[in-house]
Order: C-alpha cells, then sequence, then structure tokens
C-alpha cells in the first residue's frame, strides 16, 4: 500500500505542476502580452480556466494530506524549514485568486480593477517562483534539521543560487504551459499569433533557465548534470524530452491544439520523471547526508493503510469528475 501512496503523491504533483501550472501561467502570460491585446487575452484565460481553475488546488491539497498523514517527518522539516516560502506561496495563491475573481466580478468598474490586475499578474509570478524555490531546497542540502540559528534554520536552505534558479525555472514552464494552452482556445488571428509567439519565447526562456538550473547546481556543488547524463534511464528520458521540443516547434502555429498541448505535457513531464527518477526515493536531502526518504519516512501500519485505501477509493471518484469537468466546460465553449 506504500507504493500505491507514493503514486499518488507523484501523480499529484505532476497535475499540479501542468493543470495549475497552466493556470499560474496565464497570469504570466499577461505580463508579456502587449497591452493592445490584454483585454482579449484576459476574455480568453477567464473563459478558459474560469470554470475549473478552483478545482487545480486540488491536487496541492492532496499532496499536503498525503505528506501529513502518511510522512508525518518530511511534512514537519517542510512546514518548519521552508516556512517562510510556503507562506509567500500561499500568500500568492490567496492574492492572486481573489484579485481573479474581484476583477471580473465587481459590480463597479474603477480604477480598482487596475489594482486587481497588478494583484493577480504578479501573483502569477509569485506563486511558481516560491514552489519552484521549495522544490529546488529539497535537494539542495542546505536543510539543517540541528540549526542553532535563525537564519541557518529558516533562510539558508532556500535563499541560494540554486532554489532561486528552481524558482525562475518554474516560472518559465508554467508561462510555456499556459501560452501553449491559450493558444489553442483563441479564434482571434492576431491574439492566436500573439499566443504563439509566447510560446516559443517561454520555450526558450524555459531552456535558458534550465541551463541557469544546471549552471546554480555546479556553483553549490550539486552534481546535478554529471549524474544525469551518466544515469542511462536518466539519460534516455532527457533524450525524449529534446526530441519532443523538436516536435513542439514543429506544431507551433499549425493549429494541432490537442498534439500541441499532449508534447508540451510530455516535455515538462520528462524533465520532472529525470530528476525524480535519480533522486528516488528521497524526498529531501538534509545537511550532513542524513536524508529523508519515502521509505525511512512512512507511517507504516495502519494510518499508511488507510490512507492508500482512501486514495484508491476518492480517486475512482476524483479522477472522472475532474475530466469530465474540463470535458463539459470546453464543451460549451466550443457550441457558444
Amino acid at each position: 500500500m506504500l507504493y500505491v501512496v507514493i503514486i499518488f503523491l507523484c501523480l499529484a504533483i505532476l497535475l499540479y505542476l501542468l493543470l495549475g501550472g497552466a493556470d499560474f501561467g496565464a497570469g504570466i502570460v499577461e505580463l508579456i502580452t502587449p497591452v493592445k491585446l490584454r483585454e482579449k487575452m484576459r476574455t480568453i484565460a477567464y473563459e478558459t480556466i474560469g470554470p475549473i481553475w478552483e478545482a487545480n488546488h486540488m491536487w496541492l491539497i492532496i499532496t499536503i494530506v498525503i505528506l501529513f498523514v502518511g510522512f508525518p517527518t518530511i511534512y514537519t522539516v517542510l512546514s518548519v524549514h521552508l516556512h517562510i516560502p510556503l507562506l509567500l506561496m500561499l500568500l500568492g495563491i490567496i492574492g492572486r485568486g481573489t484579485a481573479f475573481i474581484f476583477r471580473h466580478y465587481d459590480a463597479v468598474k474603477d480604477d480598482m480593477q487596475r489594482i486587481y490586475n497588478i494583484i493577480f499578474t504578479y501573483s502569477s509570478f509569485i506563486t511558481p517562483l516560491f514552489l519552484g524555490i521549495i522544490a529546488g531546497s529539497m535537494i539542495a542540502g542546505e536543510i539543517d534539521t540541528n540549526a542553532t540559528t535563525f537564519y541557518s534554520g529558516y533562510i539558508q536552505p532556500w535563499f541560494n543560487y540554486f532554489p532561486i534558479s528552481v524558482g525562475l525555472f518554474t516560472v518559465s514552464i508554467c508561462g510555456f504551459l499556459a501560452a501553449v494552452f491559450l493558444m489553442g482556445e483563441a479564434a482571434d488571428k492576431e491574439i492566436k499569433a500573439a499566443f504563439t509567439r509566447q510560446a516559443k519565447v517561454l520555450n526558450i526562456a524555459t531552456v535558458i533557465a534550465g541551463g541557469i538550473v544546471f549552471l546554480a547546481a555546479e556553483i553549490e556543488g550539486i552534481s546535478l548534470m554529471r549524474e544525469l547524463v551518466t544515469n542511462p534511464f536518466t539519460l534516455v528520458i532527457l533524450l525524449l524530452a529534446t526530441a519532443s521540443l523538436v516536435l513542439l516547434w514543429y506544431f507551433l502555429g499549425k493549429n494541432k491544439k490537442v498534439l500541441t498541448r499532449l508534447i508540451a505535457g510530455f516535455q515538462i513531464s520528462m524533465i520532472l520523471f529525470a530528476v525524480g527518477l535519480h533522486y528516488f526515493p528521497d524526498f529531501i536531502i538534509l545537511k550532513g547526508g542524513n536524508n529523508l526518504s519515502l521509505y525511512n519516512s512512512a507511517a507504516m501500519g495502519k494510518p499508511i493503510i488507510t490512507l492508500g485505501w482512501a486514495l484508491l477509493i476518492g480517486g475512482v471518484f476524483i479522477i472522472p469528475s475532474l475530466v469530465y469537468l474540463i470535458y463539459s466546460f470546453q464543451r460549451n465553449r466550443s457550441v457558444s
């Protein structure tokens, strides 16, 4: 049953990045959209993500519940030593959601709309930034459970080149996913062309940010690149991600909505899979070498068995319901 819980944990993290990432990325795309096209872009984004944007946070909630119930030691270390980036990420989620609602449902259209737009766009940037910083901090090896000062215990684990570079990489991923998704929803030729250009620019930014991640890893003594390319399994996965990049650029702008989205999702999934496979079963790399893995930190016995069954039963209802939710709103939008 432990493997069932681990599979659901990995699936929840992946889906939160892909679905929630495309959601956050809408604000990032808005930041780089020409002013004259922003109103059209906002309308398309609202019609596309408006009905389902709140459902995307389900995967974050599932991740938190799995860690809290199934891996309490990991949950404790994360919530204590990374509480600052966690708090900033949550504030970004709250600010973004609030601004998203007010700028569309506010009965009075006045100067506050400009404030809502600013909060929405910059919260959309801040949230994936700190999500990536948290992920980078988990494998940077700077979390010290025996720290004696505030800086070494709560600042140093995440305020370094490597976690920040992972944060910027995550921002680029989210913007790229959103641009690809919105590109398929645009009927207007001008805005569709703008989304296509943004998808290409953000894809280039993702590649550059990925290179910065490897550079930051080398600076901080994390041999990430060498270990990924010397492992035959992770090397094959990275080659598949690279091949998908070529295919993606070929199909961008060819009005292949579903295929382009699948390739983009595959590319990001392969990158995450390569890194995850490299570190598995370790979930947090601690300073000093006493790593927290999904094996040695699991709550064995009844908690993990009960959690596993709850996830299996819940998955029977949640996953088909989510698929139908997305399908129904996409269908209604195409009919209208």
